[in-house]
């Protein structure tokens, strides 16, 4: 059963009570990520993130540790372009101990200089992780090309430059500028009571200090762009991408849709057609990175580099069928069934509830049932597909990364 409460600050409490489960998935949210950062302060949401951990007023970083594995709390956290999540899950009689703990972190973590100077080598090493990884490197090559000079084309990780510049004033301002009431959810799924969540957060969250009011996103402008980064690999990596439905639009089902059938699972067409029939890639997948107010479906693939030529041709191709209308209601049923049999399937983990609470309450103002789901899933019809796939791949909507022994001269598309 789905229950929501209001602090007088603004703060939003969701619960979903699920009395046949024996956990509960606590989420403290934040609607703030690397989409509010510039370019000098670039990596700043994912920095404190990790410092989130590094020790309170009333519990030092071993403490907290020791006190989650005393409990069994599996506990973690992560920034997107535009949210921030704390989280974890414990067995439904350890919860008051477990919001007690993540309450602290949240509102009292001290930012130690010395803590700071260490998490700041290691989100270095993070970054390092990413440039030699060329499948999570052309990822950010491409929306950094396809969103150009807007915040959504930055790193969420940031650079090794606006990461060393990163101070504790620097920290505190960002997160006081931010973490304020009206972008807090607090989210709670599995054997909980609602009322019971309520009364214990209310006197620790209630006395949080409205904020000022966030500056207004700016919608990114698509940048229709090619480029070619050298980097002597053993194979060049592909991306590209064009416009997907953003959050909010209705559309965004049938963009769904359209990218299982492209590139979402092993039965994809570009699965089938590029590694299973011709075995020219291990890796060809397609995506959806979707916001409030935009979004990107993209396709990667790993190759020879003297098959990418092939590879960009088959691509083409595949996207030009479906853009044709070369879709059948059996390609259409198959990718509604595997989709929704992926969303019932993940409703029955608690964590993916309590997900979902704050992601619809945070777009949505609102609880959106499974139900419906699969019912704006059941309605895109053959057209809808067709029609997403014509504003995605228009060629003003569209650009395309490389990264590997390829140059743009070696294009022949």
């Amino acid at each position: 059963m789905y229950q929501k409460s209001e602090l007088k600050n603004g703060i939003r409490i969701v619960t979903e009570r699920l009395d046949h489960y024996r956990s509960v998935s606590l989420g403290i949210w934040v609607g703030a990520g690397s989409r509010d950062e510039d370019a000098g302060t670039n990596g700043i949401s994912h920095f404190i993130e990790h410092m989130i951990f590094k020790g309170t007023r009333n519990r030092n970083t071993l403490q907290i540790a020791k006190e989650l594995d005393a409990i069994g709390g599996l506990s973690n956290a992560f920034t997107s372009k535009e949210y921030t999540c704390f989280h974890s899950k414990v067995l439904d009689k350890h919860f008051p101990v477990l919001a007690d703990i993540m309450s602290d972190i949240f509102l009292n973590s001290v930012f130690d200089p010395d803590h700071i100077d260490k998490e700041r080598q290691v989100i270095l090493q993070e970054i390092s992780m990413v440039e030699d990884s060329p499948e999570e490197q052309i990822y950010e090559i491409f929306n950094n090309l396809y969103w150009s000079d807007h915040p959504l084309g930055m790193s969420i990780l940031g650079t090794g430059e606006t990461v060393s510049a990163i101070d504790k004033e620097g920290l505190l301002d960002h997160k006081k500028r931010f973490y304020f009431p009206s972008r807090i959810i607090i989210s709670v799924a599995g054997n909980i009571d609602h009322e019971s969540v309520v009364e214990f957060f209310r006197p620790i969250f209630e006395p949080l200090e409205p904020g000022e009011p966030a500056p207004p996103l700016t919608v990114p402008r698509i940048n229709q762009a090619i480029l070619c980064q050298y980097k002597p690999l053993e194979q060049v990596h592909l991306c590209m991408g064009g416009k997907a439905p953003h959050l909010l639009n209705d559309m965004r089902f049938a963009g769904t849709i359209l990218n299982t059938i492209l590139g979402g699972n092993m039965s994809s067409r570009l699965f089938q057609e590029i590694r299973e029939k011709r075995g020219l890639a291990y890796s060809i997948y397609s995506f959806i990175s979707a916001y409030i107010d935009t979004g990107i479906l993209g396709i990667c693939a790993g190759t020879d580099p003297r098959e990418a030529n092939n590879v960009l041709d088959l691509i083409k191709k595949e996207i030009k069928k479906i853009k044709d209308g070369d879709i059948s209601e059996t390609d259409l049923k198959e990718a509604k069934e595997h989709l929704i049999g992926g969303i019932l399937l993940g409703s029955e983990s608690t964590d993916s509830r309590m997900l979902r609470l704050a992601k619809n309450e945070y777009l949505f103002n609102r609880y959106i049932s499974y139900d419906e789901v699969v019912e704006s899933l059941e309605s895109v019809t053959v057209e809808d597909v067709v029609a997403c796939a014509r504003e995605a791949f228009d060629p003003i909507n569209t650009s395309l990364a490389t990264l590997g022994p390829f140059k743009e001269e070696d294009l022949t598309l």
